[in-house]
């Protein structure tokens, strides 16, 4: 694989570029994606085969995910075989069955979620993650804008860069996205965050932001979905669709694992800032906490008497 992805599991790969591949090659990737360590063993005569195309197909997937070709494929889906094996007494699997029993359902979805964040950490891209942390550090203010799941994960940027006296909002309205857009600057940055990377909302918004010079940055699963195209980096998760769409609580302990690694760039960038703000920030919502003992009861108020 390319020196970029190499250290990555070749299926996560597959899985983030499923949706932008040809519809053949999306044959192929299925197969691959539904037996690994058998297509591992298969040649590639087989493998077109099992995916009713050709072996030119099969090349062509293998440049389109980042690998020179067919022989380095099986060698990437060898190793990540190995891996798999090692942890395959964990292993739950992420589809959750009607007759699961609870234990097992807690077992399953976290599970899918530390998978999400080992995987997520695995593939990103760091010299992207430090352009991004540049980005947002020197930034006159950061827009974040999220719907549905990827809100909240646009809230939780918003608050962390403001606590540490980075001017920022998070916005999840249409057309108050769209008008925040429209007055940013360059030396702005805009952040878009769609899991699908399809979300037409959050698309339009990052695609006004740059018309109007800002820096902007999409953190997806997909890294050929439509908001990569109206982005100048493009950050990525890996995370998995399963059963009750799991990929909308997966997905979120993805992006916020990296909105936790922007986060720490920033601060670190800023640390005397920092340092000082979370201070200030402390010391402000302290006489909001109610006091307990160690045994976690609450302590009595002292009234002076």
């Amino acid at each position: 694989m390319t020196a970029e992805h190499s250290e990555s599991s070749p299926l996560v790969r597959i899985r983030s570029l499923l949706p932008g591949l040809a519809r053949a090659e999306q044959r192929v990737a299925k197969v691959v994606l539904e037996n690994p360590s058998t297509v591992a063993r298969r040649s590639i005569t087989e493998v077109a085969e099992a995916a009713g195309t050709s072996e030119t197909t099969v090349t062509r997937f293998c440049k389109a995910i980042g690998v020179g070709g067919y022989p380095e494929l099986r060698i990437a889906l060898a190793a990540d075989t190995a891996r798999s094996e090692m942890r395959a007494d964990r292993d739950l699997g992420g589809d959750i069955n009607p007759d699961d029993d609870l234990k097992t359902v807690v077992g399953k979805v976290t599970f899918a979620d530390s998978r999400a964040v080992e995987e997520t950490a695995d593939q990103v891209d760091i010299e992207v993650l430090a352009q991004v942390v540049t980005a947002v550090a020197n930034a006159g203010r950061v827009d974040v804008y999220g719907v549905g799941a990827s809100a909240f994960v646009a809230a939780d940027l918003q608050q962390k860069l403001h606590r540490i006296g980075r001017v920022s909002f998070a916005w999840n309205d249409t057309h108050i996205m769209l008008t925040s857009a429209a007055v940013l600057n360059p030396g702005d940055v805009a952040v878009g965050i769609s899991h699908t990377g399809a979300t037409a909302d959050t698309v339009e918004a990052l695609r006004v932001a740059r018309e109007h010079g800002a820096t902007t940055v999409a953190l997806t699963n997909y890294p050929t979905s439509p908001i990569a195209d109206v982005a100048d980096w493009v950050l990525t998760t890996a995370a998995r669709e399963t059963t009750f769409r799991s990929g909308a609580t997966a997905s979120r302990i993805a992006q916020l694992t990296i909105v936790d690694c922007l986060f720490i760039g920033v601060a670190q960038r800023h640390l005397d800032q920092t340092i000082k703000a979370l201070d200030s920030t402390r010391d402000a919502v302290g006489p909001h906490r109610l006091e307990t003992r160690h045994d976690g009861r609450r302590k009595p108020r002292d009234t002076g008497k």
